[in-house]
């Protein structure tokens, strides 16, 4: 385990690669003896910091939630990082939302599902029926992420080790959400939310298709998941809080100039370019 003063030193290095657009080496080649606590003690690190420079937490993201993910990943259960006020992308029904490109190193993007709480969720022992009797809302969401910590190391190629994601705050860094359509906002008892399905286009190609049942197959179960795996740091997922269920697609490269449209088709679409 990592002492508390490299923990600190490793959330700064975070901070700085963000502000300079620089990517860090693999804190898991650097720390071969990192376990996956400390990736999280590391990314609470760094939201600390974000808050101490006058951020404000809005909710979470769910990662490695298909099978797949977690295999290639040695791991065997999701990850999950914090969402923060400056991540929010809020695009409005009818228009193209640009998004800047600079924010970012290497952008990603993902399809997704956001569930919108209306009360807590303390576990342990939170239920797939509880989540739903907690949610406000279901809503389209594309979950941007990058790579603070490079994703293939820069001298031998090996990707990096889920230390690294974890570390990375899940890898996310952005969220794309709509506004000004009633669509955006699925009740989650008349939904069937695991046959919600989205087409994901890049300059008008067809990039990415999938099905929400593809995260677990229901996305409620991660929400749950979280909730039970926040209990024992004494934390719970609170109201108003937005909480990204995982991707049902793989990750799609962004760079300026890209348009994308995410088709949700009953829920709505989502128009963004990164500019």
């Amino acid at each position: 385990m990592l002492d508390d003063t490299l923990i600190q030193q490793l959330a700064a290095e975070l901070d700085h690669a963000e502000k300079t657009r620089v990517p860090l080496e693999h804190f898991s080649k650097r720390h071969p003896g990192m376990t996956v606590e400390d990736g999280y003690r590391i990314g609470r690190a760094w939201v600390d910091l974000q808050m101490a420079q006058g951020q404000r937490v809005i909710g979470h993201k769910i990662g490695l939630t298909s099978r797949a993910m977690q295999i290639s990943s040695q791991i065997d259960e999701p990850d999950f990082g914090t969402l923060l006020e400056s991540m929010r992308f809020i695009a409005r029904a009818g228009e193209v939302l640009d998004i800047p490109t600079d924010r970012f190193i290497a952008p990603r993007v993902e399809v997704e599902l956001a569930f919108v709480l209306k009360t807590p969720l303390q576990g342990p022992d939170v239920t797939v029926e509880q989540v739903l009797a907690a949610t406000e809302y279901v809503t389209p969401a594309i979950e941007i992420i990058d790579a603070r910590i490079e994703q293939f190391d820069r001298h031998t190629r090996a990707m990096r080790k889920v230390f690294d994601t974890i570390s990375d705050n899940a890898a996310n860094a952005g969220i794309v959400l709509g506004e000004g359509d009633p669509r955006y906002r699925a009740n989650p008892h008349t939904t069937d939310l695991p046959w919600c399905g989205a087409v994901l286009r890049q300059n008008g190609a067809v990039e990415e298709t999938g099905l929400a049942a593809g995260v677990q197959g229901h996305p409620a179960l991660g929400i749950a998941w979280l909730a039970n795996k926040l209990a024992p740091w004494g934390e719970r997922l609170e109201a108003g809080e937005i909480v990204l269920a995982g991707s049902f697609t793989r990750p799609v490269a962004a760079k300026a100039g890209d348009l994308f449209e995410a088709d949700y088709g009953p829920l709505g679409c989502l128009r963004f370019r990164f500019v």
